[in-house]
């Protein structure tokens, strides 16, 4: 006899007894429970999120390029042909104040080579706020080779790229693209990771899971290609979003007061002449000159920068060193090193300026380690803690970063309604996520939140902004 087709799913497996009691039903595990916000968060923060971040991905490609740029273009100044005994650096720097008489000195540069100038840092008010301007002198003849504005370290056209990557040359203001891309890039990186590791779940191949997928088309080829960038990317990823919270204007301030806290920032020699123990601020950040009277005194008067030089050779200080000059008439000098690169070393010490004897000293060897790995990230994000090489690997983060931000748009114009043309989008992310969450998911979720957009408030401040946009169409399309 022959079974009709709609009956035969109702048949047992077992042909050779009755049928079995069908199982009783589980529970879905937590993550279909979840996927649908997770879904819905990647979503609007790739659509909404993504042009932050791929500005900030096309103006840190550019930034990768700097270093070889600066050196070509501002050769001339940075580099002298060497020729018998150096001028003294006190008559170094005296030939820079001719050339700049405005302004203060903030520190001096030693040559790190017998081939590299002076740079004496003054302030000057007709460059922008945040930078100064550089005199670079011949050690040799005591000649002003020419001067630039700088900001920090970077000479020009690298501190207009740092300027471009930080704040677009928008000022205050611009700063917050960049504290926007990095308070989601993490938020985005992980959600993605989590959607892709849960499709993954049903093939359990590690190769699905780090190599596209050639069989696929269209928009789930786009889509395998946009997960598995954003897998190799991870740990680059969340390096970046770390080390530019760092930075950034509001989490910068959090992150400032959580290291202090925990006693994470990086010690300085303490530079009072009184013995109270204030200390100024290191010198590969700059240090600023507040003396009455000659401010200039300073360097030939009593041990004068040379002494303080000599002091600083004998504390076996190696390059590239920083002299910073006393900050007022009851500080010290402080000499400092800043070797960014690996292996690095920021040793400091501070000098008395009427004796050249050494006051205090620091070494890096006893850094807290976060301070440590903080700097470290931070040079890696900078592209100077290895070189080339980290120059190279920062140019493929952003290129990668570029290709997923793109793909993840084309996945998003591929997803339109059958037919579509013009300019309609794909469909969001269906709604309804946080309703469909258990309420003990609901407060954790809630609290997590709450916490890391406290923390991180450019990343509360626009998720709000996301839940109440949303609510608003999800409420005119329940009208219409």
């Amino acid at each position: 006899m022959t079974v009709p087709t709609q009956f035969q799913t109702a048949l047992p497996t077992d042909q050779h007894g009755p049928p079995e009691a069908t199982p009783p039903s589980h529970r879905p595990g937590w993550w279909p429970v979840i996927r649908p916000l997770v879904l819905r968060l990647h979503f609007y923060a790739g659509v909404l999120v993504a042009p932050f971040i791929l500005a900030a991905s096309v103006t840190g490609l550019l930034y990768t390029i700097a270093p070889q740029v600066e050196q070509i273009a501002y050769h001339e100044l940075t580099h002298v042909t060497p020729s018998g005994e150096t001028v003294p650096l006190a008559d170094q720097v005296a030939a820079a104040r001719a050339t700049h008489p405005d302004g203060a000195v903030i520190r001096v540069d030693v040559p790190e080579a017998a081939d590299r100038s002076t740079r004496v840092v003054f302030t000057d008010e007709t460059v922008p706020a945040d930078h100064d301007m550089s005199v670079f002198v011949n050690p040799y003849t005591g000649q002003v080779q020419g001067q630039v504005r700088s900001y920090g370290q970077w000479l020009g056209f690298r501190a207009w790229l740092d300027e471009l990557h930080r704040n677009l040359h928008l000022g205050a203001f611009g700063r917050h693209y960049s504290e926007l891309a990095a308070s989601w890039l993490w938020v985005v990186a992980l959600g993605g990771l989590m959607l892709w590791l849960g499709r993954w779940r049903r093939d359990r191949r590690v190769r699905r899971l780090v190599l596209p997928d050639p069989e696929t088309t269209g928009r789930s080829r786009a889509m395998s290609w946009h997960a598995v960038i954003g897998v190799w990317l991870l740990l680059g990823v969340l390096a970046l979003s770390v080390s530019g919270l760092t930075w950034s204007r509001f989490a910068g301030a959090n992150i400032g007061e959580v290291r202090t806290a925990l006693s994470w920032t990086e010690p300085t020699p303490a530079t009072s002449l009184h013995g109270d123990g204030t200390a100024a601020e290191h010198a590969h950040h700059g240090a600023s000159v507040a003396a009455t009277g000659d401010p200039d005194a300073v360097f030939s008067e009593g041990a004068g920068i040379d002494g303080v030089l000599d002091t600083a050779r004998d504390a076996g200080l190696g390059d590239p060193l920083y002299l910073v000059p006393p900050a007022d008439p009851g500080s010290a000098w402080t000499a400092a090193e800043n070797k960014r690169d690996w292996p690095t070393r920021y040793d400091a010490i501070s000098v008395d300026p009427a004796t050249g004897e050494q006051l205090d000293r620091v070494d890096f060897a006893d850094w807290p380690p976060m301070a440590k790995l903080t700097d470290w990230v931070i040079g890696a994000h900078m592209g100077i803690l290895f070189g080339v090489l980290n120059q190279l690997a920062l140019a493929a983060l952003a290129l990668g970063l570029i290709a997923a931000t793109l793909l993840g748009y084309r996945m998003w114009w591929l997803r339109r309604p059958r037919g579509a043309g013009g300019l309609r989008f794909g469909r969001p992310a269906p709604r309804g996520a946080w309703r469909r969450l258990p309420w003990p998911a609901m407060v954790a979720a809630v609290t997590v939140v709450a916490v890391v957009g406290w923390f991180v408030p450019m990343l509360g401040v626009t998720l709000i902004g996301f839940l109440v946009v949303d609510a608003v169409i999800g409420a005119v399309r329940s009208r219409t």
